[in-house]
């Protein structure tokens, strides 16, 4: 949200803050957020904090599709203790603080740019960095990618990735397209869109209809038959702030609450846990399946 952005931006100033990191465009996704804060350098541009901009869980504005998320130093949510503070706060504030004559920020243009009061006395540093940068250069540390391109290259392959017009557009391009070596096709609704062009960005067997029609599954998850084209062998999707996703297969549908027993299960292909002596635990919510309690068994 383009207003919001500058809207933040004006009363983080206004309260003392004297460097502001924005994503290129405005976009960027949840796990990119929490890249940035860990992983960017030098210790003293490190930021201690990020507002993201999402309806993800927390939906509010007109039409339920604006809402707002805060990580702290550690990259990860807000902890309980903290929101509620933020909230008792809300019940005290009389006024608030904005720098309302502060220029608009340029978020098209990658760069820093430096604000000086017109007194002299206060310097305000704006940095536009690469939305993708940061996060494709952890993925690169975390999965083998030269395994992924000789997948995607098999003759037996063949894959879509639905964005649903949220900020995981920009993401995709740069993993699957850039460095992996994809067509451009494999995107389907890769252009971000404030309003998710029209659509309800929640990557489920309701709401994902481009990408479970495309593989062959209907609104129960089971396999639909009758294309003239076989469906592609594997999907998946990206809600709005791409922290949440749905996998598919050709006319198969794994349940959400399995992807961790499946990812448990082949840890030890990942570099990032081969590499630190393999996984060694994991936790659940209680929304996951207990799949994983089983997987666990049987590794151990």
């Amino acid at each position: 949200n383009l207003v919001a952005i500058q809207v933040i931006t004006k009363i983080a100033i206004a309260n003392g803050v004297k460097r502001i990191i924005i994503g290129k465009d405005g976009l960027f996704s949840t796990p990119a957020v929490s890249a940035v804060i860990r992983e960017k350098g030098p210790v003293w541009q490190k930021a201690f904090g990020s507002f993201i901009l999402t309806a993800s869980h927390n939906p509010g504005g007109p039409n339920e599709d604006f809402g707002i998320k805060y990580n702290c130093e550690n990259g990860g949510p807000a902890p309980e203790k903290l929101t509620d503070d933020i909230y008792q706060l809300t019940t005290t504030i009389t006024s608030i603080k904005i720098a309302t004559d502060f220029p608009t920020i340029d978020v098209s243009k990658l760069g820093s740019v430096l604000y000086t009061s017109n007194d002299g006395t206060l310097n305000v540093s704006i940095d536009v960095i690469s939305s993708t940068e940061a996060h494709i250069t952890l993925l690169k540390s975390i999965f083998d990618f030269n395994s992924i391109k000789t997948l995607i290259s098999r003759p037996d392959f063949s894959f879509k990735y639905d964005c649903m017009h949220g900020v995981q557009g920009p993401y995709a391009k740069a993993f699957f397209v850039d460095e992996i070596g994809a067509p451009e096709d494999c995107l389907v609704n890769a252009i971000p869109k404030d309003d998710f062009n029209g659509g309800h960005a929640d990557p489920n067997l309701t709401y994902a209809r481009t990408i479970c029609d495309l593989l062959g599954v209907d609104q129960k998850g089971l396999p639909i038959h009758g294309h003239v084209n076989e469906p592609p062998v594997f999907g998946a999707a990206a809600d709005g702030d791409a922290d949440r996703n749905m996998i598919l297969g050709r006319r198969f549908f794994v349940t959400p609450s399995d992807s961790l027993a499946v990812i448990a299960a082949h840890a030890d292909i990942i570099p990032f846990f081969n590499q630190q002596g393999g996984l060694k635990s994991v936790a659940r919510s209680m929304p996951t399946s207990g799949a994983v309690d089983l997987v666990a068994k049987k590794l151990n």
